[in-house]
């Protein structure tokens, strides 16, 4: 399975790198465009914004116009903070997590976004919203999930591929020339050492707690630290036993966290807006945000090759492989 594992990776990234692409965007805008997805006499306005897929710096965008999760987020919140008549943003999670630094950005720029207008921002969780998925939900002013969301996973993994027996079995070789013994820990190429094994495991911890400090804070007193670490040994949890462990604060769907949303932004009544650059496709609460058509190049291929590479991650790993 290794084996097979590491020739799928290395050909699924010749293949990304060598196959044709194509630029094609059915019903789509040069620019964001402001959807109403539910309507209201009020004039003010609640914000959606998705939180979709693996987190990661660096995706291939396919046909869509956008490229990383990080640019996504960023720009509607930029979009939101800009408009004086939109006065919350719900955060609707459905992601696994991802990488740690990715991860860290996001719920740092909800915080920020929240600093700088004033706005509340509520979390959602949809079917997934595990380990990166539940950090980001600690800059959320008030986090709900469906009462079928899977949710939890709260630690860090290390994913080091290795093609060794595969470059063995082939007849190839890799020789590296370094300045000292720890320049290239965590090699494809070499199995791994005990001493670099140990270099990793104290990042892995340092990273750990990163994350135990995120959801203390972001729990408000709910949980504190000592009741936190048994639950955070990256077990899942369903939203029934999130709540009673008070890892969120609410079990409901969207009416719910539109509610908890028009009662923090202390407003009567709102529509219910999103931004996307695919405005025709983007007819309901549920519809896709963005291209109806599946890729057409090796983009699938780059986004498990990058979910895959060597690194720290904030991430629930069995959801990559469905």
């Amino acid at each position: 399975m290794r084996k097979t594992l590491s020739f799928i990776l290395l050909a699924g990234g010749l293949a990304a790198a060598c196959a044709p692409r194509f630029n094609i965007d059915l019903l789509g805008t040069p620019t964001l465009s402001e959807v109403v997805l539910v309507p209201s006499p009020a004039p003010e306005k609640i914000a959606v914004i998705d939180v979709e897929g693996t987190i990661a710096a660096v995706v291939d965008p396919g046909l869509a116009r956008e490229g990383d999760i990080l640019s996504k987020v960023y720009g509607r919140l930029e979009r939101a903070a800009a408009d004086p008549l939109v006065k919350a943003v719900i955060l609707r999670l459905d992601t696994p997590g991802g990488e740690v630094a990715a991860s860290d950005v996001l719920y740092h720029e909800v915080l920020r976004f929240k600093d700088r207008t004033r706005k509340p921002v509520v979390g959602l969780m949809m079917s997934v919203a595990a380990s990166g998925g539940y950090y980001i939900a600690q800059a959320c002013d008030h986090v709900l999930a469906h009462p079928s969301t899977i949710t939890g996973s709260i630690g860090v993994i290390s994913v080091f591929p290795g093609v060794e027996r595969l470059f063995d079995k082939v007849g190839l070789r890799m020789t590296v020339v370094k300045s000292g013994g720890m320049k290239d820990a965590g090699s494809p190429f070499r199995s791994m050492t005990e001493e670099e094994r140990a270099s990793f495991q104290t990042i892995n911890d340092e990273f750990f707690g990163q994350f135990l400090t995120a959801v203390v804070k972001g729990r408000r007193g709910a949980v504190s630290l000592e009741a936190l670490r048994p639950l955070a040994d990256g077990r899942i949890f369903t939203a029934k036993q999130a709540l009673e462990a008070k890892l969120i604060d609410e079990i409901g769907y969207f009416d719910s966290a539109f509610e908890d949303a028009r009662v923090l932004a202390g407003v009567r009544g709102a529509k219910v807006v999103a931004y996307s650059f695919f405005p025709k496709s983007k007819t309901n609460l549920y519809a896709a945000a963005s291209a109806p058509l599946p890729a057409l190049d090796a983009g699938a291929w780059a986004s498990l090759r990058t979910s895959l590479k060597a690194g720290f991650y904030y991430l629930w790993l069995p959801e990559i492989w469905d």
